[in-house]
């Protein structure tokens, strides 16, 4: 019985040795050409010293790989080697080393290259001081500061890696590509040699001729300036500044496009637009917004906010108009209305509320078909305001708390003086009903005048004065002889409840419970090497591509025309 254990442990250590043999002599650098041959114990203790004659270099092989050099310093039990001099690494038939000096070792197939390092594996080639090979894992790498060039950009940065089986470089510590196109700066980039791909990690900037683009994450095709950025994104584009969670830009398009959280701000007319879907169409000097979009501008050193479900701004520098399409509010510290629709017309600086339009200046409600804010053009303050057919205007009486001052025409011309409405005239067909009081705030009586026309005076927010012109017919009724029934003028509604008392108020429910989009890659970041290879497969498909270039195209958008009234 011991015998046979002793023939079986014989046995299998000698299989085991034979497979360590095997594997080693599998591993071992092999001499293809060795030419001049010479030993030095003192100064290579153990090498077998090869150098070049006048026909040919030296020529090791080793598991796939050839390398020429001048001269060789060859340990045949390490196996490993040190070659000098006009040395050339070649890997199969795209990967092609060379350099000054170089160590390799055959056990852990690692080569570090120095003096004059170039990289190339058909499309690219990379230069640098300094190179490590690993060919087990099928990586080179550099610390000490490297150069790429392909044939779109130019590539250097600090540190880098280049991975051979998705072709793929990642770059580190001031990385910059340089082309004649544009210029990209980053702290970390994965760049694909083959589809010309880049990915951005950590402050990345990118500098176009027309636009520069800032983001954290992000991705760029380097061969048809289009991309994306996915954290702290800002895009300087056509006299704009577009932050957003998620933005897309496209050079070829001329369009950009950014989703939740958006602000996009207007560098020459300092205007800024908030959304959480948002399209700029260079072409045609336009801006799309919806999702809570709000439009928020200067005027007079106080915010004017304007909201629409849709905001569209359109035309160049100092010729804007912006619309707001359907349940359309607009808010100021002592302004603010509601219609289905405002036109903003920056030429002619006159606002537009269409479809409905309800007023309030501070405690005055203004009603009427259509009401036109008309500001001055030199000053961009507010000069004027029209309210044209059935013009009713109406102010609770603040003293009395119960009735409600109210005025009525045809048409309504208003005149403010820094920004306060001072001067208002009723015309055609006019009507008044005033609480009148005496300097004791008692009331004297109600005043009920029919008229051709009536200028009111304001101050402070409030009637100071009324004058009635061509032939006022009316009284002043003591309170007891005008009934409560005739102390409200035909047409009388009453909307204080809608009255728009702040910058929130100008969101519905809607509105505030908006889901944002979850931004992809983000929280949970992404398999970019199975991105790139989905991204290549479906870039070389017919079909693939085809549905890609429409995805790209700006989707049209069905934009409710409103006419312009003058």
């Amino acid at each position: 019985m011991k015998k046979t254990i002793l023939i079986i442990w014989v046995f299998c250590h000698l299989v085991v040795s034979a497979q360590e043999e095997t594997a080693t002599q599998g591993r071992q650098i092999n001499i293809v050409y060795g030419a001049n041959f010479t030993k030095d114990e003192a100064q290579f203790p153990g090498a077998s010293i090869f150098s070049k004659d006048d026909e040919r270099q030296v020529q090791f092989e080793h598991q796939g790989a050839d390398l020429w050099c001048d001269i060789a310093i060859f340990y045949t039990q390490e196996n490993r080697l040190k070659a000098i001099g006009n040395i050339r690494l070649q890997q199969g038939d795209s990967i092609e080393m060379n350099s000054g000096k170089m160590d390799y070792d055959g056990n852990t197939k690692l080569a570090k290259a120095w003096e004059n390092v170039d990289l190339t594996n058909g499309q690219m080639t990379l230069t640098t001081d300094t190179l490590y090979f690993d060919r087990e894992k099928q990586e080179s790498y550099y610390r000490s500061g490297g150069k790429v060039v392909d044939s779109a950009n130019v590539l250097t940065s600090r540190v880098g890696t280049y991975f051979m089986t998705p072709k793929k470089y990642q770059f580190r510590d001031s990385v910059h590509i340089d082309n004649p196109d544009y210029i990209i700066d980053s702290e970390q980039l994965d760049y694909y040699t083959t589809s010309k791909n880049a990915y951005m990690y950590g402050p990345s900037t990118i500098t176009g001729e027309e636009y520069k683009i800032y983001c954290e994450r992000g991705f760029y095709d380097t061969k048809i300036e289009q991309g994306y950025g996915i954290k702290n994104t800002k895009i300087n584009y056509d006299n704009k500044i577009i932050e957003g969670d998620s933005l897309y830009f496209d050079k070829a398009s001329e369009f950009a496009s950014a989703v939740n959280n958006i602000k996009i701000t207007d560098t020459i007319n300092n205007g800024v637009i908030k959304a959480h879907y948002a399209e700029v169409h260079k072409s045609k000097d336009s801006v799309f917004a919806t999702k809570r979009a709000v439009s928020i501008s200067l005027v007079e050193k106080d915010s004017l906010y304007m909201h629409g479900d849709t905001l569209m701004v359109t035309g160049k520098p100092e010729e804007r108009i912006l619309r707001a399409f359907r349940n359309a509010k607009f808010y100021k510290t002592d302004l603010s209305g509601k219609c289905d629709s405002i036109h903003f017309d920056q030429k002619t600086g006159v606002t537009q509320l269409i479809t409905e339009p309800i007023l309030w200046n501070v405690e005055n409600q203004i009603t009427g078909d259509s009401i036109h804010l008309i500001s001055d053009l030199e000053t961009e303050k507010l000069d004027s305001l029209k309210v044209i057919e059935n013009a009713f205007i109406i102010s609770l009486d603040t003293i009395g708390n119960e009735g409600y001052n109210q005025a009525k025409g045809k048409n309504l011309f208003g005149k403010f003086i820094e920004n306060e409405l001072k001067i208002i005239d009723l015309v055609q067909n006019t009507e008044v009903i005033y609480y009148v009081y005496n300097d004791d705030d008692e009331l004297v009586g109600i005043d009920k005048t029919i008229c051709s026309k009536i200028r009111l005076l304001m101050a402070n927010n409030d009637i100071e004065d009324i004058t009635f012109f061509i032939n006022p017919d009316g009284d002043i009724f003591p309170e007891t002889e005008l009934p409560v029934e005739s102390r409200k003028l035909k047409g009388f509604v009453w909307r204080g409840d809608e009255r728009i008392r702040s910058k929130d108020e100008i969101f519905d429910e809607d509105d505030n419970n908006i889901e944002l989009v979850k931004i992809r890659g983000l929280d949970n970041p992404i398999d970019i090497d199975a991105e790139e290879q989905e991204r290549q497969e479906n870039e070389n498909d017919p079909v693939n591509n085809l549905q890609r270039s429409k995805a790209l195209k700006p989707k049209k958008i069905a934009v409710k025309k409103v006419p312009t009234q003058q």
